[in-house]
């Protein structure tokens, strides 16, 4: 009798190493031609641009930008929902008001100024971008490891939600195969300057 051979765990600090390294090699050009065609690509998307409220996050450093898809999504009459870290590496949100109501937060991160609509305010949004290092075949996020967007997840699970869960990436971000935990939720879409994949 042979037993069925189990595929391999990526190890997931290396891989974080790795996603990380790469980005760190990007330019400020090469961070906002791809935030150009990011957003393009996220616009073409119908959960994107049927959306009344999106809960998205404002990019930092060399992340996949953000912040032209907030400006466009928030002219279109689109109520776009940001996140604040809480203490505890949870998240809280506010209204974006344009980029004029964005303040420094710890982290390097970047927060809205405004009032604070509570933890379960993601649960009234139509779609929901999650940042993230890399997304698999099976539509597996790997995040940078503090937490936050788990429990967001498991908040969207518990309150029976079911937003569009979309990630931005580049396009060497999209991998094989992430580790895999007990809570992980796989996501609907990956966005690359490449275009789009579909998951489940």
């Amino acid at each position: 009798m042979c037993a069925s051979a189990e595929v391999p765990q990526p190890d997931k600090a290396a891989l974080r190493r790795a996603l990380l390294a790469a980005r760190a090699g990007l330019t400020r050009d090469d961070v906002r031609a791809h935030e150009a065609g990011l957003g393009r690509r996220a616009l073409e998307l119908p959960e994107l641009a049927r959306a009344r409220t999106v809960a998205a996050y404002v990019s930092v450093g060399t992340e996949p930008g953000t912040r032209a898809l907030l400006d466009t999504l928030r002219d279109r009459g689109t109520r776009v929902l940001l996140p604040v870290l809480l203490p505890d590496n949870d998240l809280d949100w506010g209204l974006y008001r344009g980029p004029e109501h964005l303040v420094r937060a710890g982290r390097g991160l970047l927060e809205p100024d405004g009032e604070r609509l509570g933890p379960e305010a993601v649960t009234g949004a139509d779609a929901v971008l999650l940042p993230g290092l890399a997304v698999d075949g099976r539509g597996l996020r790997l995040g940078r490891g503090g937490g936050s967007y788990d429990r967001v997840l498991a908040r969207l699970d518990r309150a029976g939600a079911d937003p569009a869960r979309i990630v931005l990436l580049y396009d060497n971000e999209v991998v094989a195969r992430v580790p895999e935990e007990p809570h992980d939720h796989p996501v609907h879409a990956v966005i690359t300057p490449a275009g789009v994949r579909r998951f489940g």
